[in-house]
């Protein structure tokens, strides 16, 4: 369906602010999709994004800071995130060794386990976006990419 439509907006200043109207609700679309997909897993998108990272990093630990650095929503309070997966038993928390002020993350196999859960159903994911063909995912790859660039 056209953005138009969807919103209910019949114009737009120009093409540069309907796209960036159209990416943000694209985003929120997405979004929306994704923590309805999460939530009968019983987590959230941020806290599958840190998840991710830690089976990155596993069987080493991560910091806060690493986390931080690596989260796809740079907004996110990774503490208090890392906090609720811990209360999950889906991470563990350790003083590091070597810096007593950094906080060592670790995944644990009930993590590792709720992550091969979610790989099995990557086609499910993937399909979101399968109105696209395998040229066009490309095409708006790199159109994203010089967006930011």
């Amino acid at each position: 369906m056209k953005l138009e439509e969807e919103i209910s907006q019949k114009q737009f200043r120009n093409e540069y602010h309907k796209a960036a109207v159209n990416v943000v609700y694209t985003f929120n679309w997405l979004n929306n999709q994704n923590i309805s997909f999460f939530k009968p897993l019983g987590i959230t998108p941020q806290q599958f994004n840190i998840l991710r990272i830690l089976r990155g990093q596993h069987p080493k630990p991560a910091t806060i800071k690493l986390i931080k650095e690596r989260m796809l929503d740079k907004m996110s309070d990774a503490s208090r995130i890392v906090e609720k997966l811990r209360v999950k038993g889906l991470v563990d928390r350790n003083i590091c060794s070597h810096d007593r002020r950094n906080v060592d993350v670790y995944i644990t196999q009930k993590g590792l386990d709720i992550l091969a859960q979610i790989d099995a159903l990557d086609n499910e994911i993937d399909g979101r976006l399968s109105s696209l063909n395998q040229e066009e995912i490309k095409q708006l790859n790199d159109l994203l990419d010089k967006l930011r660039g």
